[in-house]
Formats: structure tokens, C-alpha cells, sequence
């Protein structure tokens, strides 16, 4: 009875539209879209399980011909009658914190703004539907902090001790690709690794890692260059390409992450040591993002070249607390930032130019003034009161960590190409970030290791590192 009743309305509608045309009547002049609201759940349910209805409500001065519903910018169904329905099954979808979305046409053409509502999906949904997930597809890792993936497919793994494992034809190497000496403690380590942008034509491995070399007054991060002959690293090949200054006692916050960017140059995330003043200081490379030629020499066209000394003629970006990880956009080359939070929040900024990401003045969207930017997105360490509510949603963890995005190509269904996934090190999910609809978050994935760092394969699949495995999650 309902989807006749919408049809007769329709018909009737599309009726005097065309009268109108015709010169037969009062033709419809309509310029302003139909009011809606979605009613059903309320927003900030929780919980939700099973097959849920989704209803809005929408008026016109003439008639409403339709609204549609979406759920994380997917189409789930459109409804011609009130009351306006789409049904959902939650366990189509990974738990946690998914958006809905809905609009409505009216028979002039006008369409809605879309409205939305923020939900927490219960259930034990470890990826979307279609999707599959495969946590042993790497296993026998130990202390993993890094990895990087060729052209020809074969990742490379960095692990904090110092080994680099090689990832081939679905075996693990045992002989490592390289193998250096470290200080792990702490955060200390082997802490980054990236390929050169025309690997393996030009052979170039890069690692950031800590050194136990006396040089520069003690303990220090290093950037440096090996040849790769074919599996294995020349070992004698290694071309240190910076030095960064002596660490402090504190053995946390070295941040770790190095990659090319579209233009060509190597950026490197750099902790603050644990030392928030640093991350204001202009003179200090400590908590920044730094830019650097492929040799290690500093690009004259870095923000601060004119104006600073030194290493500090390096900084890019300033502010940042502990940028473990970060990631260049493939097509783009925009860079999103993950900075490691301390009490409250945990942040994705957007890299640029001079940019200050306010630590230790600011942390997330608190105290965000002056120049400092304000991060892209933001979720909280406990729950915001009433839960969902806050910047964040429904997203609650403690350390920020892996980052990619995925590339308008590739197999991924369509709404998640072109998305930012981020994953949680302590909260063990994976959620998207959807660059394309207000920067929205979704709960994509969970695992059971503990997540550091994220590529998207020559596959099209996305690879999660843990500290101990690599999780494959493919497509439908």
C-alpha cells in the first residue's frame, strides 16, 4: 500500500509539473529544497544491533518525491513516501561509530543539504561486509615499527632491534635485509623506513634509527642511506645522511616516520624527547616534521632556511609532539600528520609549510589560537560526555598510529577510495577518514596486534603492521 501511495504522488506531482509547462495551469516555480531531519534512531545511539529502520521526516510546499539514506557515504536506500525508511543490518558493518546520512528531492528538482546522524554500531563486525581480513598473513615479527612496500611487491620491515625483514613471494625472509646496531630502548630503535621513490631501479633503502655512537655527545637518531643488492643490504653501503643532536635520558617521543614527497624531498617525523619546549623552539629539530634533499642537504625553499641555523634550517612544520607516523597522498602529495597525544586528545593535522600544530600550548582543538593550526581531526582519550558527542564521535584510544590513504584507484568499493585509514596502537582499530564528505570517521576494521604502521599494497589490499604480524584486509 505504501509504495502506491508514493507512486500515485508522484504520478500526480510529475502531472501538474507537466500542465504547468503546457500552459494549462499554475506552473510549479520552486526554488527552495524540502526540510528534513533524520528522527530514528535518536543521534549518539549506541549499541545498535541487527537489522536497525533508519527514518527521517521531510515536508514540501508541493510534495517531497523522494529521500535517500546513506551509511558512511554508501547508499543503503531511498523511500517516495512518508514516513521516509531505510533499513540497515549493523552486522554489514565493522562495530563502532558509523555516520548516516539522508536528503530529500521535491518535485521542482530541489534537493536537501544532506542531514546526518552519529551511531555506535554494536555486534562483533571485525570488517564491512565483502571484506576480508587476514591477521597471520605476516607472522614471526618481533618489535615491528616500520614497513615499506616496492613496486614489484616485496615489503620491507623494520623492527625496533634493529633487523630489516624481507617479505617475499609470501615467505619471510631469515636472512635479514639489514641488520644494525641499535640502543631499543624505550621508543628508541629502528624506527622508520622508506624506499626511494624510484626503487628498485634506484636501489636506495632509508632508516631512522637510534645509534649507539658516541658522536655528537652521545645517543642520537640518525637518517641514513644503504645500497640494496637485490634481497639483502650492502652493509657497507650505509651513507648517513643526517645526524640529528644528543637524546636526552628520556627514551620516549623519538617520533620514527621518513618519506619521499611528491616534490621529491624526504620528510622525517621527529619526536620532542619529551621536552614540550622543543616543540616551539625554532632553533631545535626536536618535534618537527623536517624536510631534506635526497642527500640529507636542506632545500633552500624550507620555511626557515633564511632565518635559522643549522640543522634547524630543516623544519618544515613545528609543534608536533611524537609524529610516529605520517602519510603522503599519491596523487596530491598532501601530507597528514598523526601526532601522539598526551592526556586528552590524539590528532591528524594537516602538513604544511610553516605550519605550528600548537604542542605543548595546544593539544587536539583545545586552546587553538594565534597562529597554531588546528587538527584536520581529533578523538579523545576517555569518552565525551554524553558519549559520541565530542569532535572525535564515538572514537576513544590513546595513541594514534599507521596512516595511508587510499588512492582514487584500486579495488576498494568507491566511497572508500581516496580516504585517510588511521589506526589506534592501544584501541587496536582502523577506522577511514572520508576527505569527501566533511572528514567524517567510520569504524572500518579491528584487530587483535597492536597497530604501528599501514600501507596500501600493489595488491589494492590495505596491510596493517603490528608489532608482531601484518594483517591483510583485502577487498569484496
Amino acid at each position: 500500500m505504501k509504495k502506491d501511495s508514493g507512486m500515485r504522488r508522484l504520478a500526480m506531482v510529475l502531472g501538474l509539473a507537466l500542465l504547468g509547462s503546457c500552459g494549462g495551469g499554475s506552473s510549479i516555480n520552486d526554488s527552495v529544497a524540502p526540510p528534513l531531519a533524520i528522527t530514528s534512531p535518536a543521534n549518539l545511539s549506541s549499541g545498535l544491533n541487527g537489522v536497525i529502520t533508519l527514518t527521517a521526516t521531510a515536508t514540501d510546499n508541493v510534495a517531497v518525491t523522494l529521500v535517500e539514506f546513506e551509511v558512511d557515504g554508501v547508499p543503503v536506500g531511498s523511500d517516495s513516501s512518508a514516513p521516509y525508511q531505510a533499513s540497515v543490518d549493523t552486522a554489514d558493518h565493522a562495530a563502532g561509530q558509523h555516520i548516516v546520512r539522508a536528503r530529500a528531492r521535491d518535485a521542482a528538482g530541489n534537493v536537501s543539504p544532506w542531514a546526518t546522524a552519529t551511531y555506535r554500531f554494536g555486534g562483533n563486525s571485525e570488517v564491512p561486509k565483502g571484506f576480508t581480513k587476514d591477521e597471520n598473513y605476516v607472522t614471526g615479527l618481533s618489535s615491528a615499527t616500520s614497513m615499506a612496500q616496492a613496486s614489484d611487491g616485496r615489503l620491507f620491515i623494520a623492527q625496533q632491534g634493529g633487523t630489516v625483514r624481507l617479505f617475499k613471494a609470501g615467505q619471510l625472509s631469515v636472512l635479514p635485509f639489514l641488520q644494525l646496531t641499535v640502543d631499543s630502548s624505550g621508543e628508541r630503535g629502528l624506527i622508520g623506513i622508506t624506499l626511494h621513490p624510484n626503487f628498485p631501479a634506484t636501489p636506495h633503502v632509508f632508516v631512522h634509527y637510534t645509534t649507539t655512537a658516541v658522536a655528537l655527545g652521545g645517543t642520537h637518531n640518525r637518517i641514513s642511506r644503504f645500497t640494496a643488492l637485490g634481497d639483502v643490504a650492502d652493509p657497507l653501503s650505509e651513507a648517513i645522511l643526517v645526524d640529528l643532536p644528543a637524546l636526552s635520558a628520556a627514551t620516549n617521543h623519538n617520533g620514527g616516520a621518513l618519506h619521499f614527497g611528491l616534490d621529491g624531498k624526504l620528510y622525517v617525523g621527529v619526536g620532542e624527547n619529551a621536552n614540550g619546549a622543543r616543540s616551539q623552539d625554532l632553533t631545535s629539530p626536536f618535534g618537527k616534521l623536517l624536510r631534506f634533499n635526497e642527500d640529507g642537504s636542506i632545500p633552500a625553499d624550507n620555511p626557515f632556511f633564511n632565518t635559522q641555523q643549522g640543522q634547524a634550517r630543516a623544519i618544515w612544520a613545528y609543534g608536533l609532539r611524537n609524529p610516529f607516523t605520517f602519510a603522503v597522498q599519491p596523487a596530491t602529495g598532501r601530507i597528514h600528520i598523526n601526532d601522539v597525544g598526551n592526556a586528552t586528545w590524539e590528532e591528524i593535522d594537516v602538513g604544511a609549510a610553516g605550519a605550528n600544530f600548537g604542542w605543548p600550548n595546544s593539544e587536539g582543538p583545545d586552546n587553538v589560537r594565534g597562529n597554531i593550526v588546528a587538527p584536520l581531526f581529533a578523538y579523545k582519550h576517555p569518552d565525551a560526555a554524553p558519549p559520541g558527542s565530542g569532535p572525535g564521535g564515538f572514537f576513544t584510544g590513546q595513541s594514534i598510529a599507521g596512516g595511508t590513504f587510499y588512492p582514487v584507484t584500486g579495488n576498494f568499493p568507491a566511497p572508500y577510495r581516496g580516504n585517510y585509514f588511521f589506526a589506534d596502537f592501544l584501541s587496536k582499530f582502523v577506522a577511514r577518514l572520508d576527505l569527501a564528505n566533511d572528514n567524517a570517521a567510520y569504524a572500518f576494521a579491528s584487530i587483535s596486534d597492536s597497530p604501528v604502521d599501514m600501507v596500501v599494497g600493489t595488491d589494492g589490499a590495505l596491510y596493517v603492521l603490528g608489532r608482531s604480524s601484518v594483517t591483510r584486509i583485502g577487498a569484496p
